[in-house]
């Protein structure tokens, strides 16, 4: 039910107070200049507020950006532990620019220029972002929404929904090849650094990133059956690694030195509660065994590539890496081309004999 009552100001001048009252909903009100206006209200109030949009408008212009982001951060991120500090990073680029904004003037529209400003280097220091990383930008802001409109009931629907998102690459495979690897490793065996030959040796074998590494325990180590235990990992799940050839041989020899004061396989030398810190011994081993465009994570790509060059399924590949699809793992299907023909070979010799 609505009512229209006609107020007169001192000065002669009429508006007109339009109050709803629908039973179960608070009480709305308004001033209109125009009675015309006043009934166009009415109508289509009554119809957000029996649609269940009204009130979700109301909190999307009472709401800004910036108290998205900060109850995000605040309420959402701590549970979220792993990637918490990159998606603060990100929501908080996102918070200076617009922050002042409602959330009911988040357009689309506003979104796609910030993506593509980001995408151009215009608005990130001058620093073009690759479509991967202008994407969990994205990604994040749209969490939040989400997080806004089931949870907070600040919006009605999310804006992200209609923001056309980057399309990554189809990702970095670099990996070295016999003569390479033979050069880093005989490298980092002569490397100052105790600790560098085993870890490039343990990460070329099992295909564990640097992290998960430097994060490893004695407790977590079973030398007898070869294998360990990850328990913390990006996907959140713990992972079995199994432990083969060099890699337990090195272990074991490292077991009968280890520090008795840490329970870290590989501890700093002057804080052997923290993991070590062996950057610039990388870094120089690279250059020493003439190695470029290489990182500490291609290690894993080593791993991953050498996998599928020896026949291992993608499936297999992803269990080993700790991917829980095969989409991040797709990368190397084609060095494993030799194979999938090796399996279409041998099917139809099965199937159809000599025929």
């Amino acid at each position: 039910m609505a009512t229209i009552t006609e107020l007169t100001a001192k000065d002669g001048s009429i508006t007109y107070k339009v109050e709803i009252r629908l039973k179960g909903y608070p009480k709305q009100y308004a001033n209109f200049k125009r009675k015309t206006d006043a009934r166009k209200w009415i109508a289509s109030t009554e119809s957000a507020i029996r649609e269940g949009r009204h009130f979700k408008t109301v909190e999307a212009k009472k709401h800004t950006l910036a108290d998205l982001v900060d109850r995000y951060i605040k309420d959402v991120l701590p549970t979220k532990p792993k990637i918490a500090h990159d998606k603060k990073q990100q929501l908080t680029w996102r918070k200076e620019k617009i922050g002042y904004l409602a959330l009911a003037d988040v357009t689309p529209a506003l979104i796609g220029q910030y993506r593509d400003e980001l995408l151009s280097g215009i608005t990130y220091r001058g620093t073009q972002r690759t479509p991967a990383t202008v994407l969990q930008y994205m990604l994040a802001l749209s969490h939040a929404f989400t997080i806004a409109v089931n949870e907070w009931q600040w919006l009605e629907d999310s804006p992200m929904r209609k923001v056309k998102k980057p399309v990554p690459s189809r990702g970095r495979v670099r990996f070295l090849d016999d003569i390479e690897r033979a050069k880093l490793l005989t490298a980092c065996k002569e490397s100052v650094s105790p600790y560098l030959y085993l870890c490039v040796v343990l990460a070329l074998s099992t295909g564990m990133r640097q992290g998960e590494l430097m994060r490893l325990q004695w407790q977590d180590v079973n030398l007898k059956d070869g294998y360990l235990i990850l328990h913390e990992t990006k996907n959140g799940e713990r992972r079995r690694v199994p432990l083969a050839g060099l890699a337990v041989d090195l272990l074991r020899t490292h077991a009968k030195v280890r520090r008795l004061d840490t329970q870290l396989l590989f501890p700093s030398t002057t804080k052997p509660q923290q993991p070590i810190y062996f950057k610039a011994a990388w870094l120089t081993a690279l250059k020493r065994a003439e190695i470029n465009d290489f990182h500490w994570h291609d290690l894993r790509h080593c791993t991953a590539s050498y996998l599928a060059m020896n026949g291992a399924s993608l499936a297999e590949i992803a269990e080993v890496l700790g991917h829980k699809t095969l989409a991040m793992v797709k990368r190397y299907a084609h060095l494993s081309d030799g194979h999938v023909s090796n399996v279409v070979a041998s099917m139809n010799a099965k199937i159809f004999g000599g025929v």
